[in-house]
């Protein structure tokens, strides 16, 4: 196996013996091959595309299943197989529907005419001679960037399914999914081809995000700022980490009047600030910090359910039969609900001794999402006008085990008393119980939400700009972005696309960029690697003085 998709990859280089997400070497063949799957059912949609056939069974299969492959969402060897099979049925009625309507429908070779076998053992096999190091690329550069672009399509088609189930899509989104699938299987696109492919991937991922604050916002309501308790209550309970809000409410929907205590996990938290969500009152607090140590924390607490929507960590054995997923997320040997009916988590919870006794913990204050945030714009505009605010800090990203990422805490402990820090996504968890204090009235630590969120801050940046009439990159506003999978690779070619410049990347770069497209970015975009807290803080506010 050869994968280098996260940031926790080993040595910095790439897994080749066993993922260190725990992903084992069959299953990075099963997904590699599905990769390839879906590129030729690309190739095919594609040229559909070009006689008027979108088929949406094939776009919403093709989000989903890349989706499928991310980083700690799926390990299931079944699960692979039957997506593997699914892609190669869809892709052979595609191409009889193109042919239909005049469209090219014969491959000779390549993924559009791959054929996949029956066993797992075999799968396999044909998985080892597609891996990311097959694809076709003349140079080291371009290769470098159609994985850039496989990993911002995975980012983006997490995202379009978390729309989706919302009932929000966007054909524009699908197309250019199957579009920079089929285009990794090209060899006749240069390097300032690719540099625009993955730009229109940041295209894409800021539509596919806009479509999930649509979807979130339409069901739920704008959030609202919300106290939010640490702590726990004695009773029974269940813990929901990951992603999907409409997994959490029909939870909530099915555990009222049960005597059940609902907590938010890891990038749960901002769902306390949705009005639609914090309306159940058993819905209590959160629950432990990034989803990186669920099972670590969870195994402290045996007597609470855990149920995780998008992402799901290395479970302990011993504890495998108190936790459950659902969406796309899969793990051998762990319940999974397929159908929003939520009623075996329940049950187990029910069985269990749950929480033994109250602890009562600090509160934290969520909800400050761009309607929140820009309800007190004018006061926000006098504070910056008058010398109160001096800058904005967007501290933002995946968390992570890796070495470095105290480097997040300790910039923002230091970063002085007359700076706003904005922050979203699960790298808060180093630094969200931190009392930062107040400007003014206006807390200095706001949590605009999850890692889709980023469409929130750009909103807030695009008024706050026009407001102060300047253009974002003039604004008192630094981006410090640490990354951790591929819905962050999707963010940050999201905000390349829209011309932010000077963004501070860590704790450690992608491995997948070669040193020719870093200089690239660095050239192009001021994008650069974090340093120490001191040496930026000092880079970023000593030009602020003069």
């Amino acid at each position: 196996m050869f994968c280098y998709q996260c940031e926790q990859t080993a040595k910095g280089t790439g897994c080749t013996v066993q993922g260190v997400c725990g992903k084992l070497p069959e299953i990075a063949a099963l997904q590699d091959l599905l990769l390839y799957s879906l590129m030729g059912l690309s190739q095919v949609a594609v040229q559909g595309r070009k006689v008027g056939i979108s088929d949406h069974d094939v776009n919403v299969f093709t989000v989903k299943a890349a989706f499928s492959t991310l980083t700690n969402v799926d390990f299931d060897s079944d699960r692979f197989m039957d997506l593997i099979g699914q892609s190669a049925i869809l892709r052979e009625k595609l191409k009889t529907k193109v042919a239909s309507a005049g469209g090219t429908a014969v491959w000779t070779h390549g993924p559009a005419a791959f054929q996949p076998k029956t066993g797992q053992t075999d799968l396999v096999k044909q998985g080892e001679q597609v891996g990311i190091k097959s694809y076709p690329a003349d140079h080291a550069d371009i290769l470098s960037l159609k994985h850039t672009v496989l990993y911002g399509i995975k980012g983006v088609s997490a995202y379009a399914d978390h729309a989706l189930i919302l009932g929000q899509e966007d054909d524009s989104v699908y197309a250019y999914v199957q579009e920079g699938l089929a285009a990794i299987q090209r060899d006749d696109l240069g390097l300032d081809d690719w540099v625009k492919m993955a730009l229109r991937c940041g295209e894409a991922a800021y539509k596919a995000m806009g479509l999930l604050d649509a979807g979130n916002t339409g069901a739920y309501g704008h959030p609202v700022p919300t106290k939010v308790p640490l702590g726990h209550k004695r009773g029974k309970a269940i813990l929901v980490s990951g992603h999907d809000m409409k997994d959490l409410e029909e939870l909530l929907k099915q555990t009222e009047g049960k005597g059940i205590h609902i907590y938010s996990h890891g990038e749960m938290l901002p769902t306390h600030g949705y009005p639609g969500l914090k309306k159940y009152k058993h819905f209590y607090g959160h629950f432990g910090t990034a989803w990186q140590n669920q099972t670590k924390e969870f195994v402290d607490f045996p007597g609470a359910v855990l149920m995780t929507t998008n992402c799901i960590q290395r479970p302990r054995n011993d504890y495998k039969n108190n936790i459950f997923t659902s969406g796309m997320v899969g793990w051998p040997g762990i319940a999974h609900i397929p159908d929003l009916n939520f009623q075996p988590v329940i049950d187990r919870a029910l069985a269990l001794a749950g929480f033994q006794q109250d602890q009562q913990g600090r509160e934290v204050t969520v909800g400050f999402a761009r309607n929140a945030v820009l309800g007190v714009a004018a006061k926000v505009i006098e504070a910056v006008k008058s010398g109160a605010i001096r800058h904005f800090f967007l501290v933002a990203g995946c968390d992570g085990a890796k070495p470095g990422r105290n480097y997040y805490t300790e910039l923002v402990e230091k970063i002085p008393a007359d700076c706003i820090v904005l922050t979203l996504a699960c790298g808060k968890f180093r630094f969200f119980d931190k009392d930062l204090g107040d400007i003014g009235g206006i807390p200095r630590l706001l949590d605009a939400g999850q890692c889709n969120d980023a469409y929130s801050a750009v909103q807030i940046a695009s008024a706050l700009a026009e407001a102060f009439d300047v253009q974002v990159n003039e604004l008192p506003l630094s981006l410090i972005i640490s990354w951790y999978e591929q819905k962050a690779v999707c963010v940050l070619l999201a905000l390349l696309h829209l011309g932010i410049k000077g963004i501070r990347l860590g704790p450690s770069l992608p491995a997948f960029l070669t040193p020719n497209v870093l200089d690239t970015l660095v050239k192009k975009f001021d994008l650069k690697p974090i340093s120490s807290a001191d040496e930026d803080l000092k880079s970023i506010l000593e030009p602020c003085e003069n």
